[in-house]
Parts: C-alpha cells; structure tokens; sequence
C-alpha cells in the first residue's frame, strides 16, 4: 500500500506557473505507475498526466499537452508535475494517483487504487 500526498497547489494568474509535488510511502514507489487528475466543482474527475512506472513512458490530456510536465524522481519518492501557461479553465483541485506496475487504461480514474487528498490550483484571468 502506498499514501500519496500533494502540494504546491495556490493561487496564480493567467499565463504563470506552478510545480505539484507527490510525495509517496514506502520503498516501492519505482513500480508504481504515477498519475495527476483535477476535479473542478460540478464536474467529472478528469486525466491529467500519467508516466508509468518501466520506462517513464508519459501520457497527456489533450487540454495540457505542450504545456504541463509530468516526471518522477524514484529516489525522492515523488512526481512532480510542471505546469506552464496557466489558463483560468485549468482550476481545480489537482489529485496525485498510483496504482502497481501498469494500468490498464490510463485515462480512466477507476483503474487506479490509491489517491491523494488533493490540491487546490486557482488560475485567475
């Protein structure tokens, strides 16, 4: 089992950044397959990021590619994720996921076991 914890969430204007960090438990984090998802109010949870766990092979949300980053760093436990060229439609709570070795569809945030708690991301106009 693995505990997931968030931050560097806040308040930034449009066109800014920000870096999410997800510091994870135990000492298996390099097979964990590691995932970002946002939930803004009255909407679905929705797939950000992903970067598995052989290969740092890494995937993006349409709406993010070219401008958010997902990486890891296995001997820091963590998984970052850069986010560049904030847009107002980018705010909400930003969720950090795992699940062991691969998911099957990773898109979908049914197939993942393990959640953060999450971090608010505010992108005014």
């Amino acid at each position: 089992q693995v505990q997931l914890v968030e931050s560097g969430g806040g308040l930034v204007q449009a066109g800014g950044s920000l870096r999410l960090s997800c510091a994870a438990s135990g000492r298996t984090f390099s097979t964990y397959t590691m995932g970002w998802f946002r939930q803004a109010p009255g909407k679905e949870r929705e797939f950000v990021a992903g970067i598995t766990w052989r290969s740092d092979i890494t995937y993006y949300a349409d709406s993010v590619k070219g401008r958010f980053t997902i990486s890891r760093d296995n001997a820091k436990n963590t998984v970052y994720l850069q986010m560049n060229s904030l847009k107002p439609e980018d705010s909400a709570v930003y969720y950090c996921a795992a699940d062991r070795f691969g998911v099957t569809v990773i898109q979908d945030p049914g197939n993942w076991h393990y959640w953060g708690q999450g971090t608010q991301v505010t992108v005014s106009s």
